[in-house]
């Protein structure tokens, strides 16, 4: 049953994206040239994502299952370190230089875009490089 549930709430999210139009990253790179002709949709879509976040992350902190009957923890970390605003600088400037964040990427890579394709490859790669700097360390 998680594994259904996860697969759904990966369609309802895929769908969203391509609906809103955030699988496309000329509309994200659209929202972050100031200099350019400025399209505040991205604006839109996360002020939405962030009130159903809020909601859903106040209902979570009031329970220790999931819906499913499954255990889990939220993140009890609440300090900002070097190695997170390191991790936020670079999540930036891929998402600024590509247009793409994880969660589009994978929806494009989905659709055949072949930025997409070199895109999830370098993420990928970095996420691999991550593991191996974390266990050397």
């Amino acid at each position: 049953m998680p594994v259904l549930a996860a697969l759904l709430a990966g369609l309802v999210f895929g769908i969203g994206l391509i609906v809103s139009g955030m699988a496309d990253p000329a509309k994200v790179l659209g929202f972050l040239d100031l200099a350019g002709p400025w399209d505040p949709s991205l604006a839109l879509v996360m002020a939405g994502a962030i009130a159903v976040g809020v909601v859903a992350f106040a209902i979570a902190a009031r329970s220790r299952r999931t819906l499913l009957g499954l255990d889990f923890n939220l993140p009890a970390a609440r300090h900002i370190d070097r190695r997170l605003v390191g991790g936020s600088l670079l999540f930036g400037i891929g998402w600024g230089l590509a247009g793409f964040c994880p969660g589009p990427a994978l929806v494009a890579l989905g659709m055949g875009e072949l930025k997409a394709v070199v895109f999830v490859a370098a993420m990928l790669a970095g996420m691999g490089l991550f593991e191996l700097l974390q266990r050397k360390g």
